[in-house]
């Protein structure tokens, strides 16, 4: 399509330009506003049906002529999508191309993956200083928001029950080693302290809040769009947990510029496929590998390790190690499950494993007679 039909699409519904629509959406949808249709972009879905933001105001819409089987291909919210003009009901007829996807694998015993949020700039990872502080389940959630093709933002809510600087700095601290080439920030819903960055960071473009339930999300949406939008519940003093306050994902206008998309609090966060995102969030990790003897070293007990030899000498902590260990083995055993040839080489890899110890043994008995 040529450029000055891109712009007179964009300027036909430049009232979406709140919410994200640009020339390169307009592009996007152009066959679809020859047949009729109109865009707009998820706010909400709830049981088959979404709310949809138009240039006319929000409308209902059903999803029955985009939901296949595949739930990677369900309508999400941040979805672009091309919507009946009229209709009882209207339908929802196609989503426009994805930039970005923020998914994690579901929890049923099917290698399935769930998309929470779509077409997202930052993923904001809301951690409560109320708690004591879970470094990997900090680098769980970045693993994902890296692979997601967003740009990762930590922040450390409840920042006033830690009056202490020092303390504080030192938290700053832990989480920034957790979290290289991420900006750690500490913000307090209740003072404001911080949330002038957090706002000049979001106004820009889409960012989802993602994080445990009771980590302050509701209450940090509610700061950066000025008005109490979602509800807020008490976290419990016996262990700083809170319950779920919000049930779906909505996506919000900020009065700053930019829009944010609120998520229920998240219990399981699986990997799906999430390789790259685990290089970057252990790039240190990544880059002693490049020193080991061995290309596919898995640092155990290959002999010339550099990963090992960076922890045998303080240089890497064994805790980064370990959780490194655990998100790839994770990562691969998802992956596996839908790939045969990956399938294979860990079949082949377990039976070389189990060679090696029983020859082990062998030897170990040997020495004993």
């Amino acid at each position: 399509m040529t450029s000055s039909s891109a712009s007179a699409v964009f300027a036909a519904f430049s009232a979406l330009a709140p919410y994200g629509w640009d020339e390169a959406w307009a592009d996007e949808f152009a066959p679809y506003d020859t047949e009729g249709l109109l865009p707009g972009r998820v706010i909400r879905v709830d049981r088959g049906q979404c709310d949809v933001v138009t240039a006319d105001g929000v409308v209902r819409a059903d999803t029955a002529f985009v939901t296949p089987h595949d739930p990677m291909r369900v309508v999400c919210t941040g979805d672009w999508v091309a919507v009946e003009p009229g209709g009882n009901p209207r339908y929802v007829r196609t989503y426009l191309p994805r930039r970005t996807a923020f998914v994690r694998s579901t929890s049923s015993k099917r290698s399935e993956g769930q998309i929470l949020a779509a077409n997202v700039d930052h993923a904001i990872v809301a951690v409560s200083l109320a708690a004591e502080l879970d470094l990997g389940r900090i680098e769980r959630f970045l693993a994902l928001a890296w692979e997601s093709g967003a740009q990762p933002l930590v922040v450390l809510t409840k920042a006033d029950l830690v009056p202490d600087a020092v303390t504080r700095a030192h938290l700053v601290q832990d989480v920034e080693l957790s979290a290289p080439g991420v900006t750690v920030l500490p913000v307090s819903a209740m003072d404001g302290d911080g949330l002038d960055v957090l706002v000049a960071t979001v106004s820009g473009g889409t960012s989802v809040l993602l994080g445990q339930s009771g980590a302050g999300k509701s209450t940090l949406a509610n700061a950066l769009v000025g008005v109490d939008v979602m509800d807020v519940q008490a976290t419990r003093d016996a262990d700083g947990k809170g319950r779920h306050t919000t049930t779906t994902r909505n996506l919000l206008a900020l009065p700053g510029g930019g829009v944010l998309i609120d998520t229920p609090g998240l219990r399981g966060v699986g990997l799906w496929d999430a390789e790259s995102g685990v290089g970057q969030v252990f790039s240190e990790i990544e880059e002693l590998a490049q020193g080991c003897r061995f290309q596919d070293c898995a640092h155990e007990a290959e002999p010339g390790c550099a990963v090992r030899s960076a922890v045998e000498s303080g240089e890497l902590s064994v805790r980064r190690l370990e959780s490194y260990r655990k998100l790839m083995r994770e990562n691969q055993w998802i992956v596996a499950k839908t790939d045969a040839r990956v399938r294979a080489e860990l079949r082949r890899e377990w039976k070389r494993k189990g060679a090696a110890g029983r020859a082990a043994m062998e030897l170990k008995r040997g020495r004993r007679r």
